[in-house]
């Protein structure tokens, strides 16, 4: 896709959370008109989408035989080579919450390899602001489209149901990324998503946020899990930020030539990003247009994408 103009978020004030009462109890979301489920047919077979550079050690780059290395002399986890990704225990099909596109490629990548009926779901009412909501989530069914994989859109509207977000995140805005703040916005996404698994027959869910090097797989687990338990599924865990996985993840990335974030999402994580730029003198985030704040505005280069997403620059 090709964002819009460039906007500087460095003076953008945040949002002012709306008086609307707290939501407690998060298994109590529900989905009002839900909508129906895609009429893609669902890709079973395996996909196109494979590691760029040969099996052959003499021919690959150093960071690229380094994680060859690592991946391939490890125990394996499952009866295949320790580079497979184990399949679900109940079924194979399964619903897929998406954040973005380029953490989806190496999951769904992985899911059309073991044949596996997958599906995408995009429920993310924190990302802010609008402009970079639209943006990722445009990015994401587009890529969908392309695999011919169906994407389930659950946020709709303006508000895309961030009204509840700054909500649930009253009392926390001060919160540092990885805190209280991140698990309360797991949790509701994660619970919708297992809502409407549930009353749509998935079986299995899962979320491409464990692929994230911003965020704590334990914290995303502990949510998923939570969430499937609440509604009697299976949360599918997964080796996502293996070092096979990772650099698929940025090869894909890089090869489809998706949108460089510079943050996580939330407004508030905009806001300490800004912060942590402003104090080490580096540019601050830049929303949408031909050029980020940091680095290159789209994936270009697996080593380069990795390095620029250091888990301090959150």
């Amino acid at each position: 896709m090709s964002p819009s103009s460039d906007v500087s978020t460095s003076n953008a004030p945040l949002p002012t959370p709306p008086s609307s009462s707290v939501v407690s109890n998060l298994s109590n979301l529900h989905i009002s008109e839900t909508p129906p489920l895609a009429t893609t047919t669902p890709r079973t077979n395996s996909s196109s989408l494979a590691l760029t550079y040969p099996t052959d050690e003499s021919s690959m780059p150093s960071h690229v035989l380094a994680a060859h290395t690592s991946y391939t002399s490890s125990s394996p986890s499952c009866d295949a080579e320790a580079s497979l990704v184990c399949p679900p225990k109940t079924s194979n099909t399964v619903l897929l919450h998406s954040c973005c596109a380029p953490c989806s490629g190496a999951m769904i990548h992985e899911m059309l390899r073991l044949n596996l009926t997958v599906s995408v779901v995009f429920y993310n009412p924190n990302i802010h602001p609008y402009k970079e909501y639209l943006i990722r989530k445009v990015e994401n069914k587009k890529f969908c489209e392309h695999l011919n994989v169906p994407f389930i859109d659950l946020d709709t509207g303006k508000d895309y149901g961030s009204s509840l977000w700054f909500s649930l995140a009253k009392g926390m805005e001060g919160d540092p990324e990885r805190g209280r703040r991140c698990t309360m916005c797991f949790d509701m996404r994660m619970f919708k998503v297992a809502s409407y698994a549930k009353e749509h027959g998935f079986p299995v869910i899962s979320t491409t946020n464990a692929t994230s090097r911003w965020k704590d797989t334990k914290q995303v687990d502990g949510s998923g899990i939570r969430a499937a338990e609440a509604y009697g599924l299976e949360y599918w865990e997964g080796p996502w930020k293996s070092d096979r996985l990772t650099l698929l993840k940025y090869q894909i990335s890089a090869e489809r030539r998706f949108y460089k974030q510079e943050y996580c999402g939330c407004s508030y994580s905009l806001r300490d990003s800004n912060l942590w730029r402003e104090k080490e003198g580096i540019p601050k985030v830049k929303i949408g247009g031909e050029e980020a704040g940091l680095g290159e505005r789209y994936f270009t280069d697996a080593e380069t994408d990795a390095e620029e997403e250091s888990q301090e620059v959150v």
